[in-house]
């Protein structure tokens, strides 16, 4: 039941990439730019990454059944809202308290499965929990794919409603109730320093892949704003009784390691899917359904290999997993090289399948070093920093390699806009499914627009997939470093390395003591 949950947060995501063609498009969907696309995204995972921790404690303060159940409830009304968004601002906002809804979801999942399963089970069990991200992938496009060919755009988020009614009506009889028994208290400075770090950071990334100028005030002044400001809320993290991001846990390597493998894992991946979703819809001229199962492999990996993550943690170690996951991401991700205007699709599926089991391989043994380096009281805590650390790196991810991507694109197509009417040239320069509206419009002579603006996409996508895979690779080289590898156990009770047996009999359930 609470994978089920966690269905509904993810499923969004993935349905909401399938239908990023169709918004944009100003006569199916709502014209948006690419900027406002990456916004529509963001907006949600900003506000979701930046209540995390808030709602972690007020999970353990208040029942986790009972803010997990309110914020399904909200979750729905937003998708509701979503979904009858008449232009993208209306969108950005209504996506935005998703995010909320998702933020009261997410952490109380994790956290409730701590408390259930005891530590011989839980790994297995957060294994299961990881694998509903890979089922949520393989359903969420080709839902999506089938919404899209037989309905309006909408429909992508109308389906979650009933998602979440069923889910209410099980959580309602199947998922007990856990608190914390002694709360902490909670941070609203904290978090609103967060939000505001993040937008400001987010914005001005955005902000210089739409100019193409980094160095200019409109870009760098959000940037350097919003770094100060997430340095003042570290500074004031460490400082207060009750932070909302305890900052001192990062004291534990197990943990800081585990932290860094899930960002930079999904820095890398999440700009790289929202950029290949363009690819296959606006320059191979896929359909939305066959978009939607071209992610197929991904999820096929995700399935078949994050439950048996466990199993292979106890035979090579933590380290070893992790490492050989991410070594894989950064192969795949290199392997984006390949991919051109013409290429087999197979190798495309091929890529999305060697990704999917890299990441397969990270999620479950790098999310079992948190959670199992705290107390079970801290529960919440610990599934609001493994949920913190990917969502601010999907935002991040999708902002960065994103702006990349636009950045070379009109570069590159510069000299052929310059021949373009005003209106007709700000239209291509959005994105290149902006660039195929006009010169599909053009008649016969647009197609060496189109084909120059495919060109131009293809070339960013190239620059963005070898930063994500040098990023990647970066991650692999950290949790070799730094993850203590199988001979070593941190114990959440005193921070300190102990010995293999103690690791052994901890993992079978046994004290220490």
């Amino acid at each position: 039941m609470l994978t089920f949950s966690l269905l509904v947060v993810v499923l969004d995501n993935t349905i909401l990439n399938v239908a990023l063609k169709t918004i944009a498009d100003p006569n199916q969907g709502l014209g948006a730019t690419q900027s406002q696309l990456e916004w529509s995204i963001n907006s949600y995972t900003l506000v979701f990454a930046g209540l995390l921790f808030t709602f972690g404690v007020i999970g353990d303060r208040l029942g986790r059944k009972r803010v997990l159940m309110g914020g399904m409830v909200v979750f729905a009304i937003a998708s509701l809202a979503s979904a009858y968004a008449q232009t993208p601002d209306q969108l950005i906002w209504a996506r935005a308290l998703m995010g909320l809804g998702g933020a009261a979801i997410m952490p109380q999942t994790l956290s409730i499965i701590t408390n259930v399963f005891e530590p011989h089970e839980r790994g297995r069990a957060i294994g299961i929990w990881a694998g509903a991200v890979g089922l949520a992938v393989a359903i969420g496009p080709v839902t999506g794919g089938l919404l899209l060919a037989h309905f309006w755009w909408g429909s992508v988020f109308l389906i979650n409603v009933p998602v979440v009614v069923i889910g209410l009506l099980l959580m309602t009889f199947l998922v007990p109730e856990s608190r914390n028994p002694l709360p902490g208290g909670l941070d609203p400075t904290g978090v609103l320093l967060s939000i505001v770090g993040l937008v400001a950071v987010s914005y001005g990334i955005i902000q210089g892949g739409e100019r193409g100028e980094w160095l200019a005030p409109p870009v760098l002044g959000p940037i350097v704003l919003g770094l100060a400001v997430l340095a003042l809320f570290v500074w004031h993290e460490a400082r207060t009784e009750h932070p909302a991001f305890d900052v001192r846990l990062f004291r534990d390597p197990r943990l800081s390691a585990a932290v860094a493998s899930i960002a930079l894992c999904f820095f890398a991946a999440a700009g790289v899917f929202f950029f290949t979703n363009f690819y296959m819809q606006s320059v191979r001229g896929l359909s939305p359904l066959h978009a939607g199962m071209m992610v197929l492999p991904f999820a096929a990996a995700q399935l078949i290999f994050s439950p048996r993550s466990s199993t292979m943690v106890r035979r090579f170690g933590a380290k070893a997993v992790c490492t050989a996951g991410l070594l894989m991401v950064a192969a795949a991700l290199a392997g984006y090289q390949f991919v051109d205007e013409t290429s087999p699709l197979w190798v495309l599926g091929v890529i999305f399948f060697v990704q999917g089991a890299g990441m397969a391989n990270v999620m479950p043994p790098a999310t079992e070093s948190v959670m199992s380096a705290l107390p079970k009281e801290k529960a919440g805590a610990g599934s609001a920093i493994n949920n913190t650390a990917r969502q601010v790196a999907v935002a991040l991810g999708v902002a960065v390699l994103g702006s990349v991507v636009a950045s070379v694109y009109r570069q590159d197509l510069a000299d052929r806009l310059a021949a373009l009417p005003p209106e007709a040239r700000e239209v291509a320069t959005e994105s290149v499914e902006g660039a195929n509206h006009v010169g599909a419009g053009m008649g016969p002579a647009g197609q060496g627009l189109i084909d120059s603006a495919n060109h131009a996409f293809m070339h960013g996508m190239h620059i963005a997939s070898i930063a994500a895979a040098v990023i990647a690779f970066l991650g692999a080289m950290v949790v070799l470093k730094w993850m203590p590898g199988r001979g070593a156990a941190i114990t959440p009770e005193t921070g300190q390395t102990g010995d293999a047996e103690r690791q052994e009999r901890e993992t079978a359930g046994v004290s220490g003591a």
